[in-house]
């Protein structure tokens, strides 16, 4: 069973199972200056995202002691991967700025029973500019 696929690696169960996603959408607005009055804000759009995903691995009892090394070489592509939740929902594109680990409960060998992760990932947002949009579209 599948929770979330961000390109070609899995969360589920069995596999870096998370216990927490965060998503904030922030919005842009401008300041614009006044005489005499409180400045004005302007709406400027959408800001980048940002998405939090924490969860905890016990790799002697499903998905082994690689699953976080995997996920720090899919974020040294530095390309950007689709996400889809198990539920079929597209969260379109984005990129993994940082993976943070935490191993604890070790066996006599080093090897940890209990590895808690963190992704902080951003949304790359769409590919398409100006350059590629007919004038007639702008009107």
């Amino acid at each position: 069973m599948v929770m979330m696929g961000l390109g070609v690696f899995r969360f589920g169960i069995s596999n870096g199972a998370y216990q927490t996603l965060r998503r904030t959408a922030p919005y842009r607005w401008g300041k614009v200056e006044r005489i005499g009055r409180m400045p004005a804000l302007q709406y400027l759009g959408p800001d980048t995202q940002d998405l939090g995903i924490e969860g905890v691995i016990y790799p002697h009892f499903k998905g082994g002691l690689r699953q976080v090394e995997l996920m720090r070489a899919k974020a040294g592509t530095g390309a950007p991967h689709m996400m889809v939740d198990g539920l079929g929902f597209v969260f379109h594109r984005w990129v993994i700025t940082s993976v943070e680990e935490r191993k604890s409960h070790f066996l006599r060998d080093g090897a940890p029973r209990k590895i808690e992760f963190a992704l902080n990932l951003q949304s790359y947002g769409p590919d398409m500019g100006l350059a590629s949009v007919s004038l007639g579209s702008l009107f």
